[in-house]
């Protein structure tokens, strides 16, 4: 398979796992590496999407910041989640 074609149908499978996880009301997390290792960003089924770190002493997540819906669109799309 080509390297086009797997990237394609990895990309295809997280959109899968993503409107499953918001269809059951669970948040979806979004890793990249442009984010240091402990922060990601939480996408929720009402469609917000908050930034957090992971607080490992009550293993729970901290919110650092609240995304408007134009940026979360921004976000979403440029992780190919539309």
């Amino acid at each position: 398979m080509k390297l086009k074609q797997l990237e394609k149908s990895g990309i295809q499978a997280i959109k899968i796992l993503r409107e499953s996880k918001l269809k059951n009301g669970l948040p979806f997390m979004i890793n990249s590496n442009e984010l240091p290792s402990d922060q990601c960003y939480l996408e929720y089924p009402d469609g917000s999407i908050q930034l957090v770190s992971l607080c490992r002493k009550n293993n729970d997540f901290k919110v650092i910041a609240q995304y408007s819906s134009a940026d979360g669109s921004q976000i979403r799309e440029k992780y190919q989640l539309l």
